[in-house]
C-alpha cells in the first residue's frame, strides 16, 4: 500500500510538475508577445515622432519661405519707389534743363537783336 501510495504520489506530483511547466511556458509565451507588442509601440511611437518633428521642421521652412518672400517684397516696393522718385528727378532736371536752354537761346536772340540794332546805327 505504501508504495501504491509513493506511486500516486510520485505521479500527482510529476503531472503538478508538467501543469507548472505548462504554465510557465504559457507565462513565457505571453510575456515573449508583450514584449514584441512593446517593441512594436516604441517603434510606432519613434516613427510618430519622427514624423512629428519633420512636419515642424516643414513648417518652419515654410515660415521661412513667407518670410523670404515678405522681404521681398517689400524690397521690390522700395525699388519701385526709387524708381519712381528718380523717373521723376530726371523729368524735373530735363525740365529745368529745357528752360535754361530756352533762356540762353532768349538771351542770344536777345544779343543777336542788340548786335544788329548796333551795327544798323553805326552805318
Amino acid at each position: 500500500e505504501y508504495e501504491e501510495y509513493e506511486e500516486e504520489e510520485g505521479e500527482e506530483e510529476e503531472e503538478e510538475e508538467e501543469e507548472e511547466e505548462k504554465e510557465d511556458e504559457k507565462i513565457h509565451e505571453i510575456l515573449e508577445d508583450l514584449e514584441e507588442k512593446l517593441d512594436e509601440f516604441e517603434h510606432k511611437e519613434h516613427v510618430d515622432h519622427n514624423e512629428e518633428e519633420e512636419e515642424e521642421d516643414e513648417d518652419e521652412e515654410e515660415e521661412e519661405i513667407h518670410e523670404i518672400f515678405e522681404q521681398l517684397e517689400e524690397e521690390l516696393d522700395e525699388l519701385e519707389h526709387e524708381e519712381h522718385v528718380d523717373h521723376e528727378q530726371e523729368e524735373d532736371e530735363e525740365e529745368e534743363e529745357e528752360e535754361e536752354d530756352e533762356e540762353i537761346q532768349d538771351i542770344f536772340e536777345t544779343l543777336e537783336e542788340e548786335l544788329h540794332e548796333l551795327e544798323h546805327e553805326e552805318h
